[in-house]
């Protein structure tokens, strides 16, 4: 079992991503431990503001501080090709060894239709996903060992070759997940598991399959992380922290799946319709800094290994400081 950390969530829909580089800096003075950074080509909602691309900001990340670091989550599809996502990623390692994570989704349209073609269903949005690992993974191991290697699958094809600059060791593929088939495929075919805040069972859920998946390719589901992101609204008033909720992360009161919505501004239509209700067992809406512990520290008695925090307000620094005084060294395993 790997060390408990907790990490800062940046999310490039909302912050200029200079200001997202000095934001994770502060978090690491304030006691978090690394960044997983949102990988958008739009916001969510045009309030949002943002989108930057992830790889530039990550660099940045990675001169300014000194914990892991990684994309949460990229898809290695529609808008990449899985061997530029390789490329990428290794060339993040090679620059900072031992810290980063390629953190993969099977995507959103909101991010990926822009560049046109067609938009396929979810089943064939998580098989181009899992080809795409398969290839990621194949390339990696290749160029590790100094050999070129192709690929031609249902989805992808890649001509002879290999990445020229390379890590002495691949970064883990961590897969975004938060249904029990995907779960035991991650299992079987990643490094890890990334998922968000969800009921309790469910992950218990999501864990059994994940670790099926594993043991039957022959690992131990015990020493592959288990990664958490959760959203959370903090203020110094609950009334503050529910607008901040309503305002600026509707989408987190949004019960519907939404991975085939293009548009922000269709987004921001139907943020009108989101009620303070819709908000209750997704996310924690509290100025309390002991109930949104009391909240994270149940995610840690089920086994994640690396939560990343996020607070949807503006209120980014103060809630850094309160929380890295009053939150994370309460947090115990």
């Amino acid at each position: 079992m790997s060390d408990l950390t907790f990490g800062y969530a940046a999310m490039l829909e909302q912050f200029h991503p200079s200001e997202v580089v000095d934001l994770t800096a502060l978090a690491e003075e304030h006691g978090f431990s690394g960044c997983m950074a949102a990988d958008h080509f739009q916001p969510w909602v045009p309030q949002q503001g943002q989108a930057a691309f992830v790889w530039n900001v990550l660099t940045a990340v990675g001169e300014r501080t000194r914990g892991d670091m990684g994309p949460g989550v990229t898809c290695p599809s529609f808008r990449f090709h899985p061997a530029m996502v390789a490329q990428a990623a290794a060339t993040l390692e090679a620059m900072y060894p031992g810290r980063s994570w390629l953190g993969v989704g099977s995507g959103e349209a909101l991010n990926e239709h822009v560049i046109g073609g067609y938009w396929p269903e979810a089943g064939e949005r998580s098989r181009r996903m899992f080809e795409a690992i398969e290839l990621i993974k194949k390339l990696f191991d290749a160029s590790i060992a100094g050999k070129d290697i192709k690929h031609k699958g249902e989805f992808f094809t890649m001509e002879t070759s290999r990445l020229w600059t390379m890590p002495e060791v691949a970064p883990p593929v961590l897969v975004a997940t938060a249904g029990p088939i995907n779960a035991k495929k991650t299992g079987q075919l990643a490094d890890g598991i990334i998922t968000v805040g969800a009921p309790l069972e469910k992950i218990e859920g999501l864990f059994a399959r994940f670790a099926e998946g594993a043991r039957e390719a022959g690992k131990d589901p015990d020493t592959m992380p288990k990664v958490l992101q959760l959203h959370m609204s903090w203020a110094a008033t609950d009334e503050e922290a529910l607008s901040n909720a309503l305002t600026e992360w509707p989408n987190g009161g949004m019960k519907f799946p939404k991975a085939d919505i293009r548009s922000p501004h269709d987004f921001a239509q139907m943020a009108k319709l989101v009620r303070p209700e819709d908000f209750e067992g997704r996310m924690v809406i509290s100025s309390d800094p002991d109930e949104h512990r009391a909240y994270i520290q149940r995610f840690v008695d089920l086994g994640f290994d690396r939560v990343y925090l996020h607070n949807v307000g503006r209120n980014q620094a103060e809630w850094i400081e309160v929380f890295g005084r009053d939150v994370l060294p309460k947090l115990t395993r």
